[in-house]
């Protein structure tokens, strides 16, 4: 596979890169030398040094608008767009699961980054090569569904067929989308027990965004080899 070993010149946007695999991810494509936008619900929010905050809330379109508008109007381009920001629901099952906590899930999980992908992929297929990293996880794979976090996994299982969607309806014109789970990682979602570390969660998405045109596009990741969806 080749990837890029600098993205000197590229401009990146990742969501919810305040903490967690969001800011390592941001963290590692600014040290390969990419304008990074760190995206954050709130501008009292700490980013990676070096990466420009700016106010993105996925849920609102305002928001991914104001972006849409103010990435092109400083830079003029968008090379990659890495949606991470996500929130894990309610627990249980889907009877028990509070309607204000399902809805707060697949806003967040699965509308925010429909909402991105309309506002930003006429951005990213004017670059050759484009990029869009969808984080997902194992648990939305329809192959192995398992029970518990009903609108966790829903929402994981829509971004992977936003994924298959965006490398079928773009795909010619040189886009290049993929789904990647970072595994059970320690960060405040995944919480102290998880069993990797922030940055060998960020490993994976951090090398998709480096993929060069014409890399593989449409698949599910982990741990750099393809999975099953």
């Amino acid at each position: 596979m080749d990837i890029y070993d600098d993205l000197s010149g590229q401009v990146a946007l990742v969501t919810g890169a305040n903490r967690g695999i969001g800011a390592e991810i941001a963290r590692n494509l600014d040290d390969l030398g990419a304008t990074v936008y760190a995206g954050t619900r709130s501008m009292t929010n700490d980013v990676p040094e070096g990466c420009e905050s700016v106010l993105l809330d996925v849920t609102q379109e305002g928001d991914v608008d104001s972006i849409a508008d103010g990435v092109f109007g400083e830079v003029g381009r968008l090379d990659i767009l890495v949606n991470n920001a996500g929130v894990i629901g309610p627990d249980g099952d889907i009877v028990a699961s509070p309607t204000k906590e399902v809805d707060r899930t697949l806003a967040t999980n699965l509308r925010g980054p429909m909402l991105l992908c309309k506002h930003l992929v006429p951005l990213l297929v004017q670059q050759e090569g484009g990029r869009v990293v969808n984080v997902s996880s194992g648990m939305g794979a329809l192959s192995d569904m398992g029970s518990g976090y009903p609108a966790y996994r829903i929402s994981k299982a829509g971004l992977n067929g936003l994924t298959t969607y965006l490398d079928a309806q773009y795909g010619g014109q040189g886009l290049i989308a993929n789904s990647v789970c970072p595994g059970w990682v320690k960060t405040d979602m995944g919480g102290e027990n998880a069993n990797r570390p922030v940055e060998k969660g960020a490993e994976t998405p951090t090398w998709l965004c480096r993929f060069t045109p014409g890399s593989e596009s449409g698949k599910f990741w982990r741990d750099k080899e393809v999975i099953e969806w």
